[in-house]
């Protein structure tokens, strides 16, 4: 299975089954910038969970949990990005904290059956490399034969 990528919304994947939509969320429990307000557009749920959830000892970098959305689709909430991106903190994104949250991933889309959708996560507000991320998706993801598809809003210049 190979990494696919797509032009197009990842809140609206184009796939039948199950699907998880991923993205990487900071651990400061701060929720309204990047793809979460595309998320928030289409689903209060994600929001309301993540910020009940980053009140609790399990959330800390390399969580992952999933909300509900529709009767096929959850939203993958992965807890990878040290506070935000600042002057001192240019690269908020922690590798392996997506790592370790892209196994979990794994093994969540595995027992549901599902496909995963995401934008370039990590790449955004946090400040990742999408050269070191998209190996990191290969190795959780596609070499595990999990359906992979990566959503560019608009076709990317390369």
């Amino acid at each position: 299975m190979t990494l696919l990528y797509a032009t197009g919304d990842a809140t609206v994947p184009a796939s039948a089954g199950n699907k998880l939509i991923a993205h990487v969320c900071n651990d400061r429990g701060g929720w309204g910038k990047g793809f979460v307000v595309a998320i928030s557009r289409r689903w209060p749920q994600p929001e309301r969970d993540y910020r009940t959830w980053s009140r609790t000892p399990d959330f800390q970098l390399g969580a992952v949990r999933l909300v509900q959305v529709e009767t096929d689709t959850w939203v993958a909430n992965m807890v990878a990005q040290r506070g935000y991106r600042s002057a001192s903190n240019p690269t908020p994104l922690r590798y392996e904290a997506l790592e370790k949250c892209l196994n979990d991933l794994a093994a969540h889309a595995a027992r549901l059956n599902a496909s995963v959708h995401m934008p370039r996560i990590g790449c955004g507000l946090a400040g990742g490399s999408w050269d070191e991320i998209s190996p990191m998706l290969d190795r959780a993801l596609t070499s595990a034969g999990i359906a992979t598809t990566v959503y560019d809003l608009e076709q990317p210049t390369r």
